[in-house]
């Protein structure tokens, strides 16, 4: 059903499911230098700096839909210069001073490039989301060449990550539509985990100074 699905968008499946394979490997790159920047926080601050990481790569079916949405056209080009995020990863911090000691590093990673920041601590989303997001680009090495492969790197705190996760879920993953007092709801909770974020920072903050 998807192969027939790709074809009639004029998509190849052999060359699709090539270029998920690209994605892939920038991903899991990427994701295995995280992984060695959470241990070394762990060992050098005796706590974890960063609580969890995860990975995930778009469906075929999630990457047509949110290009049809930006009324792009279903092409190859397309999904690479205009689709940030097919390949993803999420970071979670106990705190939100935590993370921006985390994007510090990561600027400074080897072999990665980071192409766009968009900090929404500082600016949270309408929806009372807040979280720090990163576009990169890593090397991937294809034929004997090294081709740069976009990865979208997500930082929040575990609080705010618990939030987003179950919104993601009620507002797009169910076939119900969400109502607008629910939607509201949403919203307000989503602040309200703001400020419990702030408030355990500033404990945090004073036992530094302790």
């Amino acid at each position: 059903m998807l192969s027939g699905s790709l074809v009639s968008l004029g998509l190849d499946k052999n060359n699709f499911d090539l270029l998920m394979e690209i994605y892939e490997k920038a991903l899991n790159q990427t994701f295995d230098t995280l992984m060695q920047v959470k241990s070394g926080l762990s060992k050098i601050y005796n706590y974890e700096v960063i609580n969890n990481i995860s990975k995930r790569i778009k469906t075929p079916e999630s990457i047509i839909n949110k290009m049809e949405k930006k009324h792009y056209e279903v092409s190859f080009k397309n999904i690479i210069d205009n689709i940030d995020d097919v390949a993803g990863i999420r970071i979670a911090c106990p705190v939100k001073g935590d993370i921006y000691s985390v994007i510090d590093i990561i600027k400074k990673l080897p072999n990665i490039e980071v192409i766009e920041m968009k900090d929404y601590i500082a600016k949270p989303k309408k929806s009372g989301y807040s979280g720090y997001h990163l576009i990169i680009q890593t090397p991937v090495e294809i034929d004997d060449q090294k081709v740069p492969v976009k990865v979208e790197i997500q930082v929040r705190t575990m609080a705010m990550d618990f939030w987003a996760t179950n919104e993601h879920k009620v507002r797009y993953k169910s076939e119900k539509k969400l109502s607008k007092l629910d939607s509201k709801k949403l919203t307000a909770y989503a602040k309200l985990i703001n400020i419990i974020d702030d408030k355990i920072m500033e404990i945090y903050h004073k036992q530094e100074l302790a």
